[in-house]
């Protein structure tokens, strides 16, 4: 299951993005936004994310 961003945790910091290996995070606005069809469900994003907005 892809990644998933709760927008009402996510700070917009970015972090998850870079984390990102398969470039599947980008911001919309100041919020994550996961595309789940490139996330290849590695967890990257949910260690780099400060505020924990992000989930398997």
């Amino acid at each position: 299951m892809p990644a998933v961003v709760d927008k009402d945790a996510c700070v917009g910091c970015g972090a998850c993005v870079d984390a990102c290996p398969a470039g599947a995070i980008s911001m919309d606005g100041d919020k994550a936004k996961v595309d789940p069809d490139a996330c290849v469900e590695c967890g990257a994003c949910v260690d780099a994310c400060p505020a924990g907005a992000i989930s398997m």
